[in-house]
């Protein structure tokens, strides 16, 4: 849980700074951090994928998770949620310009704290085995995020770290439980598919090379292990 309540302190923190001083900042100087923060993310997700054993395990978690992911839509699921939870909040609402960006900034930095391989994967690492990188990696990026949202959409965005905090720790709670089940080998797996689905975001969301349908691969998450799993029955 440690991961879990960094990331939701600098989300707050970060809404605090960007309420007081967001609009000292340049969008080019916004744009470069998060380039920087991009490039950084490619070299741990490349770390991270050399940590598997059997590089094929990898390829079929990847190729099956996403044939699964994309016969669930998980990514159309995810973004139409996303569209109806703003659709409703924003419909039907007090004509207040105050609470109207209350509740958008809320909403649009929840989605985007909770949603996306990293925010899962970076959980289940904490959880299983302690190693809180990920997160904290992603406590910086939100925490950028949340400077900049905050400073356009107000104190709304502030109270999106509560519900990261509920989200992640969820996952990293049902981490903890799988530790007897989950052996070196079916971690290391998990660990290196989790490494390619981050730099597909990195690619997608950071550097904005080229859409990626990243939600997709989630299921991989479970089917690399899976694979090990059978594997060992043999």
């Amino acid at each position: 849980m440690t991961g879990t309540i960094l990331n939701t302190a600098t989300i707050i923190i970060g809404g605090l700074l960007g309420l007081r001083f967001g609009k000292l900042l340049s969008e080019k100087t916004r744009e470069t951090i998060i380039i920087g923060l991009g490039l950084f993310t490619i070299g741990i997700s490349i770390s991270m994928f050399l940590e598997t054993n059997n590089s094929l395990i990898v390829l079929g978690g990847i190729l099956v998770g996403g044939i699964l992911g994309e016969y669930l839509a998980i990514e159309d699921r995810i973004n139409n949620l996303g569209e109806i939870l703003e659709n409703k909040f924003n419909h039907g609402q007090s004509s207040s310009p105050t609470r109207k960006d209350f509740v958008v900034g809320f909403m649009a930095s929840s989605i985007l704290f909770c949603t996306g391989p990293m925010a899962i994967l970076g959980a289940i690492q904490d959880g299983l085995v302690g190693d809180f990188q990920l997160l904290a990696i992603k406590s910086v990026m939100d925490g950028f995020a949340a400077f900049a949202m905050a400073s356009t959409l107000g104190i709304g965005v502030l109270f999106s770290g509560p519900m990261v905090f509920i989200y992640q720790g969820f996952f990293s709670l049902l981490a903890s439980q799988l530790q007897s089940i989950m052996t070196p080998d079916m971690i290391a797996e998990l660990t290196a598919t989790g490494g390619l689905l981050l730099i597909g975001l990195t690619f997608s969301s950071l550097l904005e090379i080229k859409p990626i349908r990243v939600g997709n691969f989630l299921p991989s998450l479970v089917i690399s292990p899976l694979i090990v799993f059978l594997l060992s029955l043999f």
